[in-house]
């Protein structure tokens, strides 16, 4: 059984994941950003919600790029270990340096003991053999990767291929601009997780401009999820 992990921003997300058929959460803030850290409010929320599969999550301080500063570097450490001792499951990161997995920083994320996903940072370095070596000796559980597509459904080919140089060694997950009607064809590349978002846009109404959201909010869309989940069975 392919496993579904569902993106989650907002405390209606977390009601939607809570259903049968969801297999994991990655928890976030400002996906229109590509994600960074959730509060640790957020974090305490999800872990308490009843039903809530595991709870992984999405730890990067700031959007724009993966090769961080020292500061940066000490913030990531430093939210790591308050996710884990907030009872989140894994931790979600991505990190590189000179072209390369940052095996640094890396390494020491693994040893907080957190069950580790190196998210679509992985779609930036140029050699993915040698990328998923790195993270295969560093200990990571999974890879999040669209395959080096904006969307993982044009690129299945080369999906196909990270399964197989995978070899078993770590999980690869489909993510990327996955929707229900190209599920069949992700799986059929032999990946053993799919990602998704799942998400619609909800209008303002009005009032102050406050920033780059101003056109609406996203949040969960439940009949995605659903028919996301119907594909997958």
């Amino acid at each position: 059984m392919v496993a579904f992990e569902l993106a989650v921003q907002d405390a209606h997300g977390l009601a939607v994941a809570a259903r049968p058929g969801v297999d994991r959460i990655e928890l976030c803030s400002a996906l229109p950003l590509g994600g960074v850290t959730p509060s640790i409010g957020f974090i305490e929320a999800a872990v308490a919600t009843p039903g809530i599969p595991p709870v992984h999550v999405l730890v990067r301080p700031r959007p724009g790029g993966f090769d961080y500063s020292p500061d940066e570097v000490a913030t990531t450490l430093s939210d790591v270990r308050h996710a884990v001792a907030a009872g989140a499951s894994g931790v979600v990161i991505g990190a590189v340096r000179e072209g390369r997995v940052d095996a640094d920083l890396v390494s020491r994320i693994v040893e907080t003991g957190a069950d580790v996903t190196f998210h679509r940072a992985f779609d930036t370095l140029p050699d993915p053999a040698e990328a998923i070596d790195d993270l295969v000796k560093l200990g990571v559980r999974r890879i999040l990767t669209s395959a080096g597509a904006d969307r993982v459904a044009d690129a299945l080919p080369a999906l196909s291929r990270l399964v197989t140089e995978a070899a078993g060694r770590i999980e690869i997950m489909a993510g990327g601009g996955v929707r229900p009607e190209v599920v069949g064809a992700i799986v059929r590349t032999g990946v053993p997780a799919v990602h998704a978002s799942a998400k619609r846009t909800l209008p303002e109404t009005g009032g102050a401009s406050l920033g780059t959201a101003d056109g609406g909010r996203e949040t969960t869309d439940e009949a995605e999820v659903v028919r996301m989940l119907d594909a997958l069975r």
